[in-house]
């Protein structure tokens, strides 16, 4: 039986560890649980967790290795840390999935940037003692609650959508891609009218994704502040704004296209109608994320992004 076509049972292997050493034995014999995502649609990623399910076995209780798509197993709460084999995507998907739990995230490289997913496996196999032991401690990282109510229809509205957000919230223009018209409130006041293509809001982890694509700001991932970044204004003078995350940002859509789509993390979109609006504000729970030990912020940015490397030199 291979773990790419076998059922996920209740506190089992997708795959089978060795059999040795059975996973029901290992709580007994007092091993910290864990648990194993990975994204099975990238190369390498289903071979690599084939691996080390022999050496995941031997340092902790797995409570299960599965696609990060599949539903979390029964005692997902009680595992002091989830690894995560793909790349950032992965990684803001389960953390979107476990951050209710509050269960830390270990990023496991298998993809192109891994601004987020730090660890190569060579770090994995390194660091994950000291990660169980409490010697690496992850870090927290702020998300937004987003809330999207229904059309305006004449009758009461309705929450048609409601959940976390890792990275942020976009809002595009889409199909025939005219210029939309958004009215954005921060609490009772008004912040401006965004017309263009749309706008991103954005966490500080957030903020060296899209935000910064269309440019918006760095943030260090340990602020609590929020980023309203316009895309393609019609206006000189309309620029990104750094907010506290508190009180609760109203975004309405005053004009949109048919096609005009809220999207949540690059992963979730929704459909708008004119006069919807959407609220985003800090969520109650926290993205917990293990930074790979002797590497600081800055670095990463220098490393992954080129921060400030100069044009004329290699």
């Amino acid at each position: 039986m291979t773990w790419r076509n076998a059922g996920i049972l209740q506190n089992e292997f997708l795959f089978p560890l060795d059999a040795a050493v059975p996973s029901r034995y290992h709580a007994a014999m007092g091993k910290p649980r864990i648990l194993i995502l990975g994204n099975l649609d990238k190369p390498g990623v289903a071979e690599q967790m084939d691996s080390l399910r022999g050496w995941l076995a031997e340092q902790a209780d797995v409570l299960a290795i599965q696609a990060h798509t599949s539903e979390l197993p029964d005692g997902a709460e009680n595992a002091k840390l989830c690894v995560v084999f793909g790349g950032d995507g992965t990684l803001l998907s389960a953390g979107r999935d476990l951050a209710k739990l509050s269960v830390p995230l270990l990023g496991v490289n298998m993809g192109k940037l891994g601004f987020l997913a730090e660890f190569s496996v060579a770090d994995l196999q390194r660091h994950l003692a000291g990660v169980l032991a409490g010697r690496i401690a992850p870090m927290e990282r702020m998300m937004l609650s987003v809330t999207l109510w229904s059309c305006p229809k004449g009758q009461a509205r309705e929450i048609v959508y409601q959940g976390p957000a890792s990275n942020d919230v976009a809002i595009a223009a889409g199909d025939p891609f005219r210029m939309i018209d958004l009215h954005v409130h921060h609490g009772d006041q008004h912040v401006s009218r965004y017309y263009g293509d749309g706008l991103v809001v954005c966490t500080p982890t957030g903020s060296t994704g899209y935000n910064m694509s269309v440019g918006g700001p760095i943030l260090q991932p340990s602020l609590e502040a929020i980023v309203i970044s316009p895309v393609a204004p019609h206006t000189l003078s309309l620029r990104p704004m750094v907010l506290s995350p508190s009180p609760t940002l109203h975004v309405t859509a005053s004009r949109v296209n048919e096609g005009t789509k809220m999207i949540l993390d690059g992963q979730i979109p929704h459909r708008l109608c004119e006069g919807q609006t959407v609220e985003i504000g800090r969520a109650d729970v926290s993205m917990r994320i293990v930074p790979l030990p002797e590497h600081h912020y800055f670095q990463t940015l220098a490393n992954k992004l080129h921060w400030g490397q100069s044009p004329h030199h290699t």
